[in-house]
């Protein structure tokens, strides 16, 4: 009696019956802070930059590939979605992201991680380097803060903080993945999210899945120090391979893009001599050998000769025509860059003023009529030992292209600017396009290694 009792009065206190007081929730437990134990630089760094972030969704029209709109004659498209990340460089609503990301889209809209949405204008694209720079129209947004990448030590903590798989993951909050810079300088040449080729990258083993791609790699102390980009990976799943473009050349292309709305393409007028093995190993170590310099362009300003082997630029070591590719990358144009060249068995210095990229002088129908190109087919690859699986073989080439453009016959194109090569009408189709658009990066194989010539088509 008594514990009925007490059960009655409990309910005469709550103006209920009995049957209330059972079905009633038990009440809350008070919500307490988290244990100061538990905060660590990863967790301090994540709140630092993860307000930044946004969530980037696209829409692509494309020819739908429905048969009956072949038979009846219709030329019907279809909208295909796309999502990637990005974030806030600018609290005006400045976003960097990948180029691929928003690479063809007709629609681009941006989800803060408040859920707001919004619509957003792409201000620039730079397909070299895979970067884009995005607005929308909002104000007093948090910037992310935005750390060097010149001094990153292999082994220090990563964070890569992005939107895989979007919103099928249930809010607009990014995810967080943690592992260790892995290696920096990394020339990634294989199946990767973004696709194609990416120079002096740096490496981590922070988990990087589709959807990353435009998100930021933080250090321990809430910098960003790269834009997440690409996974290597057999699967499309991440294997612990992922490489993101260093930040320090994020700014740089940042800043032309929202200045000019293009890149100012760094020149200096050299040709490299490539090197002639299918060794990899080989590859790596051949040296930075000039095989010939332009007249009147910045090298051949400086002094430099054909023959000369470029060994440094400031403290960095050139060892191989990859090296070389990265240092173009994180030049300006104006800047001024110290040399050490070796000239038969004398080292000397030479200082070169960076120029802009010039244009190829002929128009573009010439260019395609000096170049005749065949589709890389499975006996081509037999026959001739070439190690990627589709592009286009350049069958004949005039005297003027080659030496343009340092190419030859036998090259395959595998990818111009960021758009893959699968045939010699794909490569046609996309010098096309990219002519009179601005500078071009085509990327070729040679010997089993895959090499860049840029140029630009008036």
């Amino acid at each position: 009696m008594r514990r009925l009792f007490l059960v009655l009065a409990l309910a005469g206190c709550t103006g209920g019956d009995a049957q209330t007081v059972r079905d009633a929730a038990p009440p809350a437990k008070p919500v307490r802070a988290p244990s100061n134990a538990r905060r660590t630089a990863i967790t301090d760094a994540v709140a630092r930059v993860s307000p930044s972030v946004v969530t980037i969704q696209t829409e692509v029209l494309e020819r739908s590939q429905d048969p009956f709109d072949a038979f009846f004659g219709g030329n019907a498209q279809q909208k295909v979605p796309g999502l990637g990340t990005g974030f806030v460089i600018r609290s005006d609503g400045v976003i960097v992201t990948n180029a691929h990301v928003v690479a063809g889209a007709s629609h681009v809209a941006v989800a803060l991680r408040d859920g707001t949405s919004y619509t957003a204008k792409v201000l620039g694209v730079d397909e070299v380097n895979d970067l884009a720079v995005i607005k929308i129209p909002a104000t007093n947004l948090p910037v992310a803060p935005l750390g060097s990448s010149d001094d990153l030590l292999i082994g220090e903590w990563s964070i890569a903080i992005g939107n895989p798989y979007g919103f099928y993951l249930g809010n607009p909050e990014p995810s967080v993945t943690v592992g260790v810079v892995s290696g920096v300088g990394r020339n990634l040449v294989g199946q990767a999210e973004g696709g194609g080729v990416y120079v002096d990258m740096i490496q981590t083993d922070a988990a990087i899945n589709p959807g990353n791609s435009g998100g930021p790699l933080v250090n321990a102390v809430g910098e960003v120090i790269g834009v997440n980009s690409s996974i290597y990976s057999p699967s499309g799943g991440s294997v612990g391979l992922g490489f993101a473009i260093p930040i320090n050349r994020v700014k740089r292309v940042a800043d032309d893009l929202l200045a000019h709305g293009s890149v100012r393409r760094p020149w200096v007028g050299i040709k490299l001599r490539l090197p002639e093995t299918t060794n990899p190993r080989d590859a790596l170590n051949s040296g930075v050998v000039v095989r010939t310099v332009v007249p009147g362009s910045p090298a051949a300003t400086a002094g430099i000769e054909p023959g000369d082997i470029l060994e440094k630029a400031g403290s960095r070591s050139l060892r191989n025509p990859y090296d070389w590719e990265a240092l173009l990358l994180d030049l300006r144009v104006g800047q001024s860059v110290g040399l050490t060249i070796k000239r038969g068995t004398r080292e000397m210095p030479v200082t070169v003023t960076v120029g802009d990229l010039p244009e190829v002088s002929a128009p573009k129908v010439e260019v395609l009529r000096e170049l005749e190109l065949v589709t890389l087919t499975p006996a081509i690859r037999s026959e001739r030992g070439i190690r990627s699986e589709h592009g286009a073989v350049i069958y004949k080439l005039s005297d003027r292209v080659a030496e343009d453009l340092g190419i030859q016959t036998g090259d395959v194109i595998v990818q111009i600017n960021r758009t893959p090569i699968a045939s010699a009408d794909e490569a046609a189709k996309a010098l096309n396009y990219y002519g009179g658009r601005g500078p071009i990066r085509m990327f070729f194989e040679r010997s089993g290694q895959v090499f860049t010539t840029d140029f630009s088509i008036q």
